[in-house]
Formats: structure tokens, C-alpha cells, sequence
């Protein structure tokens, strides 16, 4: 009965565990099997040719079960084996639980943590980007890099306040969770299963009208890790991690901002009025033009790990997404400004595809140039814009195209262009299209750099 009740044990061995893929142990197990098998021939051998030499090989019959015929000798010599094994499989697995961390986790499943964590880890690969918005935008942008890299930085806002994001800033003092929910969507390797579930926003009668209704199942995952880890950013990193996202997403500051716009909106006289709308929901239904955005309090501090990963960048974009209520406010913060200037990487602004209503309404290339300059000067001297459009047809009933500047005008900043659109719905940017372009015009100047720095030296020498 002993016996019985040890190997009925192996039933709840998951030896499956340490067949995952990334533990790089299934072909040493592999290696480890053909040895024996060619130690057992090379021993047989052995053993064969020292006993036929001094005269025992009726012995060696005996030990073979020559005596019986082949297939009773083939079924006994190999459930011997099976038995064998099968002992040394328990003795294996009870060390394993013996050496395993003591914990909540069974013991394989600690053993195999502790080996990925210990296993050397795949170097990043691709050029270090940090991507700077929000919106819509920001995720089809994501999407598209990360064929090309594995060192993504999102840097979002957190200046939304409306919807679920909205109300789960006022109910739980936590920042706003809905443009870390689209970026993490974005970069996880489950991409599209991930988009689903983390989109999936809670219907009214499926709650019946209670204060689930209208929350998405993202925010309140986002909010949740939150509250269990302690601190907004423990969460964010905690939800890459339980997600598999590949890259990082970090908030501009941890500060708790509100967005102010001066807006210039018409009177029933004929006239203009100035006013000034707070709250980043508000700003699109003001009913005017945006003259400027600015934060409350006006200087809040840059979240340290933005800064870090500005200066190190290779690229650094800025866009596609909401102007005035995702991409501006990031480059409010003082710090990250400041690093952005500072930076050696190339900068490249991506102009929107079409008009947002409230926000660009008649907004040119120019003009989004003229606010970006206004908003954070000298930022970004580089400018992508998308030169697939009819201008007789446009996007959608109440919007237009952004239009690119005429060919005689002259630009304070660097013009490139290129078909960025989806076919299905050109009012979008597509993701490759996209990344592959910034890629490309990245390498064009990143070559022009080099080139005029290898001439300076060359001068210098010359002097």
C-alpha cells in the first residue's frame, strides 16, 4: 500500500511545468536521454566482451534472459526500466519541493520562477523610442513600432477627466487610467484578444443601471493593481507585467493636474469672447477656438523614469492623437520639456490625419505648428505629415483634412510626408504605414547627422 499511495503521487507531479517554453531545459532533457541510451549500448558491450573473454559467456545469457524468448526478455528488461525511472522521477520531484522557496506557490511552480528569473535574459533590440500623446492616436502608433522594437516608452497624461476615467478619479483619488488602458492594449503580445477585454466597457442593463455602468473592464483592472500594490505607478508596472506588454507606458507626473484652455468662442452680438474652460472634457464642447492650454497647478514635477528614458532615446515623437487634451499637456510638464530640448535624439512631431472637432477645426499642418511652437518651443523642428487625401472629399460629415502647406511657402521646420492612411478608413492613420515612415525619415537623419559631424572633424583637422 505504501508504494502504491507514493507512485499514485506522480499524478499530481506537473512535470508539464518544466516543459514551459523559455526554460531552455527540453533539449537537455533531450541530450541528457541520448546519453544514457548510448552509455547503456556502450556499457552492454563492454560488459559483453570482458565476459565472452575470460570464458563467461553463459553467464552473460543468464543476465540477458537468453533463456526466454525475445519479446517476454524486451517486455521484462523494459518494465524494469519504467520502474526505475518512475523511483527516480519521485526522488527528483521531492528534492525539487525540498529546495523550492517556501511560499503560497506550489513547489514546481516556484522551482520554474526561480529559473526564468534566474535565466539570462534576451537583450533588447531596436532603437530606444519614446513616444509622447494619447488618444486614439497614440495606440495605432504603438502598434506599428513594435515590429521594429523592443524599447517603447509611452508617456501619457493624466490630465483626462471624463467618463469612467473621470469618475474613478473622483471616487478613488486615483489618476486617470483610460489612456494607459489603450497603450496597454497596444503593446501586449496578446494584442488582440487584450484590446477586447480591456475595451469592454459595462452596459447599463447588464448591471442594471448600477455604478458599474459605463466603467470599462480595463480602467478598473488599472485601478484595482492600484490599490493592491499601493501607488499608481506599482500598478501600471505590475498590469505590463501580468499582461505581457512589451515596453513601458508612464504617466508625464504622478501630480494630480487639471487642463485649462482660453477659448475663443462667438457671442449672439457677432463678436468673440474669451473664457477660460476647465477640465479636459469640457474643453471640445466649449463651442470655440483653443487659443492655449495650460495646467493647474502650472509646474508639476516630471515622473523621474520619463526624464531617464527622454535623454537616453533614440526618437523621440510626439503624436498622432487629440492635440490639445492628450499630446500638449505632456509637454507642460517643466522636466520633461526641458529633457525633451536637451535630448540627443531625433525629434519628429506626426501631424493628424483629419480635423477633431472642438479641438483643430480648420487646423492646417501650419497651424499645428504654429501651437505646437507657442506650447513648447523649439521642441520638435521636425515635422511627419500624411499626403494621401482629396481635398474635395472629406473624412467624415463635420470634419477635413489636415492640409499640407504650399510648395512655394517657406517652413520654419523640417517637412516630411508620406501615404500614412488606412484604406478602410483613411481618416485614420495606419500602424505600419506609420512606424515604417518615422523609421525611415529616423535613419534619413540620423545619416545627414553623422555625415555633417564626420565633415566637422574632417575641417577641424584640416585647421
Amino acid at each position: 500500500m505504501h508504494w502504491i499511495e507514493r507512485f499514485g503521487n506522480l499524478r499530481k507531479i506537473e512535470f508539464g511545468a518544466l516543459l514551459r517554453p523559455g526554460l531552455r531545459l527540453k533539449r537537455w532533457i533531450g541530450v541528457l536521454l541520448l546519453a544514457i541510451a548510448v552509455t547503456g549500448a556502450g556499457a552492454a558491450m563492454l560488459v559483453g566482451g570482458v565476459l565472452r573473454s575470460v570464458g563467461l559467456e553463459p553467464l552473460l545469457g543468464v543476465a540477458t534472459l537468453r533463456f526466454l524468448p525475445w519479446w517476454v526478455r524486451g517486455v521484462v528488461i523494459g518494465l524494469a526500466g519504467v520502474g526505475v525511472g518512475l523511483v527516480a522521477l519521485l526522488r527528483i520531484h521531492r528534492q525539487l519541493l525540498l529546495l523550492a522557496p517556501r511560499g503560497e506557490q506550489p513547489g514546481h511552480v516556484a522551482v520554474v520562477n526561480t529559473i526564468l528569473q534566474r535565466r539570462p535574459q534576451p537583450q533588447p533590440q531596436g532603437p530606444r523610442i519614446v513616444a509622447i500623446g494619447g488618444g486614439t492616436g497614440m495606440p495605432q502608433l504603438l502598434r506599428g513600432l513594435r515590429a521594429y522594437t523592443d524599447q517603447i516608452t509611452a508617456v501619457v497624461t493624466v490630465a483626462d477627466d471624463g467618463g469612467s476615467s473621470g469618475r474613478l478619479r473622483r471616487q478613488m483619488g486615483t489618476l486617470p487610467p483610460g489612456d494607459f488602458r489603450n497603450n496597454i492594449a497596444a503593446l501586449s503580445d496578446a494584442e488582440d484578444l487584450m484590446t477586447r477585454l480591456m475595451q469592454y466597457r459595462f452596459a447599463a442593463p447588464q448591471v442594471g443601471g448600477g455604478e458599474l455602468a459605463g466603467h470599462s473592464f480595463g480602467n478598473l483592472f488599472i485601478a484595482t493593481m492600484a490599490a493592491v500594490t499601493g501607488t499608481f505607478e506599482r500598478g501600471l508596472t505590475e498590469s505590463s507585467r501580468v499582461l505581457a506588454v512589451r515596453g513601458r507606458i508612464l504617466p508625464s507626473t504622478l501630480e494630480n493636474i487639471t487642463l485649462w484652455a482660453e477659448v475663443a468662442r462667438p457671442t449672439a452680438g457677432g463678436d468673440e469672447e474669451w473664457v477660460q474652460i476647465q477640465g479636459e472634457s469640457n474643453i471640445p464642447a466649449a463651442g470655440g477656438r483653443v487659443l492655449r492650454v495650460f495646467l493647474r497647478p502650472d509646474a508639476p514635477p516630471a515622473y523621474p523614469a520619463v526624464i531617464r528614458a527622454i535623454l537616453e532615446a533614440d526618437l523621440v515623437v510626439a503624436g498622432p492623437g487629440s492635440f490639445f487634451t492628450s499630446v500638449i499637456p505632456n509637454l507642460l510638464v517643466p522636466s520633461v520639456y526641458a529633457a525633451i530640448c536637451a535630448s540627443p535624439a531625433v525629434r519628429i512631431y506626426v501631424c493628424n490625419v483629419a480635423s477633431q472637432p472642438g479641438e483643430t477645426d480648420g487646423y492646417q499642418v501650419n497651424d499645428y505648428v504654429r501651437q505646437l511652437q507657442l506650447h513648447a518651443p523649439d521642441a520638435f523642428p521636425n515635422v511627419l505629415a500624411n499626403h494621401r487625401y482629396d481635398p474635395a472629399a472629406p473624412p467624415y460629415e463635420i470634419g477635413h483634412w489636415v492640409q499640407l502647406p504650399k510648395p512655394e511657402q517657406a517652413l520654419a521646420y523640417r517637412l516630411f510626408t508620406g501615404d500614412l492612411v488606412e484604406a478602410a478608413q483613411p481618416w485614420h492613420h495606419d500602424a505600419h504605414k506609420l512606424a515604417a515612415r518615422i523609421l525611415e525619415v529616423h535613419n534619413i537623419l540620423r545619416a545627414e547627422a553623422e555625415a555633417a559631424s564626420t565633415e566637422h572633424a574632417a575641417v577641424v583637422d584640416m585647421a
